[in-house]
């Protein structure tokens, strides 16, 4: 399927480690990420819910990781580490959930590559897009036109306009794309053109 993913119209692959205490989920890491590495070229776009990110960075910077994102909830002054990522030639990114105010990552945007922002609580796929969490998009977006603005959580073609009028650049799409009765390409395709539409 990833080898795929580039011809359906992606142009990253996010990949959501959970580490099964910052979220109640639980999913892979570092040794199965490298094995990936070899399927495609694709960026891999990774967003690092855990709670001692780290602890593990060198592992995801080693198994070929484009983007590493972590969370401000963990990392109160997360510098550090954004720059020994950035100072591997990797890009950096903070993630922050739908309570947390924006303020908790402007004192950095200096340091990062790109902001993800939660549009759901972490940890599952398939829940309810939150709209109010767009004006922390619009937010960063005035403080730094340049950086790269993501948004994950509930993102299909009735949610992805308001997302990109906001400021989004990259959205992070998974139920959409993968379990709505159509393929990759068709759903991938459909998203496109909703943003399309509305411009």
């Amino acid at each position: 399927m990833l080898a795929g993913l580039k011809a359906d119209g992606a142009k990253a692959v996010h990949l959501d480690v959970m580490d099964g205490h910052f979220v109640p989920n639980f999913t892979y890491g570092a040794p199965l990420i490298a094995d990936w590495r070899k399927a495609t070229n694709l960026p891999f776009d990774t967003h690092l819910m855990m709670d001692n990110p780290g602890q593990y960075i060198d592992d995801f910077i080693e198994a070929g990781c484009d983007i590493l994102i972590v969370h401000i909830e963990v990392l109160p002054d997360p510098r550090s580490l954004l720059r020994h990522i950035r100072s591997c030639g990797v890009e950096a990114g903070l993630s922050l959930n739908p309570g947390t105010p924006i303020e908790s990552v402007t004192p950095f945007l200096d340091d990062l590559d790109c902001v993800l922002v939660m549009s759901v609580q972490p940890g599952f796929g398939g829940q309810s897009f939150q709209p109010g969490v767009l004006e922390k998009v619009r937010r960063v977006k005035s403080l730094r036109p340049d950086l790269r603005l993501c948004i994950d959580g509930g993102i299909k073609a009735a949610t992805a306009p308001a997302a990109v009028e906001a400021g989004c650049d990259l959205l992070v799409a998974g139920s959409a794309v993968f379990q709505g009765g159509v393929s990759p390409k068709e759903a991938l395709a459909a998203l496109a053109a909703s943003v399309r539409r509305s411009s």
